[in-house]
């Protein structure tokens, strides 16, 4: 993210403003603020859901605006709070229909992602049904299903929207080794409010208000006793 500063609309106050950060190839970044500190707002324009005019954003030294769409969006996997999941077998939910993923890829992301209870409960494995907008699984499992789908395609960076949110302690467990699985060697930015989450990443930037306050590790951020301190002191 270099010299970015966004606004919706030009009538606006601006929701970013002067962003820079550098996240290394491999390297898992937590953003951490206040419910409009800009969070989401830096993930979406990541994934050119939005188009913005100050500054710029490079993946491997390449800007947004010389990547198509669809190829930036096949480098990009996404695991948000709301899950997008449709009538049909967890194989088809993991895979997407795409043939180019095996089923032997497919297994091996269900287990990697935690889901290997919910496919051998129903005794019918990767062929178990999944009702639409998967209404007959737990808030956890739909989670788990959407990290395996996420390893099945193997992108190169990662982004979790509040992936622990909203869920029980058993399954925050399960959720928490997906996360360490699925974040492992790949580039990831990961939004959470939950201290299990933010303590496993490389570094925590922190933001208020649309601007970068603080960057550092838990312990650092601790110690300085700033914005990061108070989050998680109140």
């Amino acid at each position: 993210f270099k010299n970015l500063t966004f606004k919706y609309d030009k009538e606006s106050r601006p929701v970013l403003k002067n962003i820079n950060l550098k996240i290394a190839p491999g390297e898992s970044v937590a953003l951490v603020g206040r419910t409009g500190s800009g969070k989401s707002t830096m993930v979406s324009l990541l994934q050119k859901l939005y188009n913005f005019e100050d500054g710029d954003i490079l993946v491997d030294g390449q800007s947004l605006s010389k990547l198509s769409t669809q190829e930036l969006r096949q480098r990009i996997g996404v695991v948000r709070q709301d899950h997008f999941l449709i009538r049909g077998t967890i194989r088809d939910n993991i895979s997407l229909y795409n043939e180019e993923i095996s089923n032997d890829a497919i297994f091996e992301a269900a287990l990697k992602a935690n889901c290997d209870d919910l496919i051998q409960r129903s005794g019918h494995g990767l062929d178990t049904l999944v009702e639409e907008r998967g209404a007959n699984l737990s808030v956890g499992e739909k989670q788990l299903i959407s990290f395996a789908r996420v390893l099945a395609y193997n992108p190169d960076i990662l982004i979790l929207d509040e992936a622990t949110a909203n869920i029980d302690s058993h399954s925050e467990q399960l959720i928490q080794e997906a996360t360490i699985e699925a974040t492992k060697g790949r580039t990831s930015i990961i939004i959470a409010h939950r201290l299990s989450t933010i303590l496993h990443c490389d570094r925590i930037v922190v933001l208020h208000d649309g601007e970068i306050v603080e960057m550092g590790s838990h312990q650092k951020l601790m110690e300085t006793k700033g914005k990061y301190w108070e989050y998680q002191n109140q």
